[in-house]
């Protein structure tokens, strides 16, 4: 723990030095995009991440530290993967969030969002995710109804290689810190390759008839557009917003970001890593 408090001490004391300073605000939305884990292994997606205890102190320390160099960013507003029930999309979470939750409760959007717009007095978070609409965001029943009527196997490789590349990011929580782990997790290469590998790779679903590959992928894309659809509501010409999103969206949301008028898609490696 020692040697993590202490690195966490001269980030401090260099003022984040090695960790670039935001430019001056424009006119369009500076958005970077953070795909995460769920710290709380609450085990709801098709494979899941086993994260290690956030609450131990050297976690907590590297949760510090993660913070100090996300305020680098300077951040404006922060969007989480919650639902909010407010008309102004304001995160009811954060609106009764206190430091002392930060000893308490795994979840990330509390150890990295709530911790962060804390520290810097931000009031402006929002839960801008959605979790049902007009389709089915998620058909993935009707994908596996299409392979065993067709006596395919399609998403069983998908999911090894899926539960892979899950594995291999769990050991590799016991070498690195977690800004580390987040820089590997945002990696625009490896987000680019899973997305094309499980996503696209469920376009061999289909038939004249029937497309249950097509459809997951609409399905998604929707849940994501939507999505941004809000953070655009809530956004200000010159914010900087950081999302905190499970690492599934990360794809789609950094494609709005980069795409569409009037943002600007901010990678967060140079904040992440010296």
């Amino acid at each position: 723990m020692n040697h993590h408090l202490a690195a966490f001490a001269l980030l401090l004391l260099s003022g984040c030095a090695a960790v670039p300073v935001a430019p001056e605000r424009g006119d369009t939305v500076e958005v970077m995009v953070l795909g995460t884990w769920h710290m709380g292994n609450p085990g709801a997606d098709i494979v899941n991440f086993r994260s290690d205890d956030v609450l131990a102190p050297a976690r907590q320390a590297e949760l510090a530290e993660l913070s100090a160099r996300l305020a680098a960013f300077q951040p404006t507003a922060i969007m989480v993967e919650t639902e909010s029930p407010r008309a102004d999309l304001l995160d009811t979470g954060y609106l009764e969030y206190s430091p002392p939750t930060l000893s308490e409760v795994r979840d990330e959007t509390v150890q990295v969002a709530y911790r962060l717009a804390g520290e810097l007095g931000l009031t402006r978070v929002y839960g801008v995710d959605t979790r049902s609409g007009e389709i089915d965001f998620f058909p993935f029943d009707k994908v596996q109804e299409f392979e065993a009527a067709n006596g395919l196997d399609i998403t069983g490789p998908m999911i090894a290689q899926v539960q892979a590349s899950v594995a291999e990011f769990n050991a590799s929580q016991a070498t690195h810190t977690i800004s580390e782990l987040y820089a590997l997790e945002n990696d625009p290469a490896k987000l680019a390759r899973e997305h094309a590998d499980f996503y696209y790779g469920l376009f061999a679903l289909g038939d004249a008839a029937s497309q249950p590959g097509a459809q997951l992928n609409y399905g998604w894309y929707a849940r994501n557009a939507v999505t941004f659809n809000k953070i655009a509501a809530v956004s200000k010409p010159g914010d900087r917003v950081i999302i905190l999103f499970g690492s599934g969206h990360a794809y789609w949301l950094r494609h709005f970001a980069e795409t569409a008028p009037g943002f600007t898609l901010v990678e967060p490696a140079a904040y992440l890593t010296d």
